[in-house]
């Protein structure tokens, strides 16, 4: 059967980003986050996702920093760093995923938690001035969260903390955002996930639209 749609990828790109913006409330976004969120509400599909976007002051400038010094990436999972579309990355930063990681099954059970947390106790070498992103497991954010309890773990530069579903994920979101311990980027409540990271951190290491 034939069907009629648009084929030109780059009028599909515009048509896209400006239906978002003629339709999405942006107006509490400074221009970086609004990028961002922009990105963010592309790549899930939903206008109305702004509403529950919350950036800490200078989260993006402090974040595009640390890229553009070098810094790499902490992902909880490969659906997130899988994502991160490398030939934006402004300094040929390392992407790290740590959950396949063949110490990470005995240490869960040793610390009685899922295994993308016990997969962050790999991340104390590389967790200065990092940019980490946590799109998926509520508990993976809630461990980093006890790991910088400790006045002598490594700061991350920024967090963007996205993990989605309904047990721990608004509840993890929350307590970041009520202690801060770096800038941060949430997906208030249930909503988050890995499309949804990966695109702000692909928005965050170009400035292009």
């Amino acid at each position: 059967m034939p069907y009629s749609y648009k084929t030109d990828s780059a009028v599909i790109y515009a048509e896209s980003f400006a239906t978002i913006r003629a339709e999405a409330d942006l107006v509490r976004f400074v221009p970086d986050e609004e990028h961002v969120a922009v990105r963010m509400i592309h790549a899930a599909g939903m206008v109305g996702l702004e509403a529950h976007v919350r950036f800490s002051p200078d989260m993006v400038t402090a974040a595009r920093t640390a890229l553009e010094g070098g810094a790499p990436i902490l992902c909880d999972t490969r659906m997130v760093s899988e994502g991160v579309t490398r030939a934006r990355l402004p300094a040929a930063n390392r992407v790290i995923c740590t959950l396949q990681d063949a110490s990470v099954p005995a240490t869960a059970v040793r610390l009685g938690t899922t295994r993308s947390a016990a997969a962050l106790e790999l991340w104390y070498p590389h967790l200065g001035g990092s940019l980490v992103a946590i799109g998926n497991a509520p508990t993976a954010l809630f461990h980093l969260l006890e790991m910088l309890e400790n006045p002598n773990c490594p700061r991350p530069a920024a967090i963007i903390g996205c993990p989605v579903g309904f047990v721990g994920a608004a509840e993890s979101k929350a307590a970041l955002w009520t202690v801060q311990p770096a800038p941060c980027l949430i997906v208030a409540g249930r909503l988050g996930g890995s499309a949804i990271t990966v695109a702000a951190i692909n928005a965050i290491a170009n400035r292009v639209e």
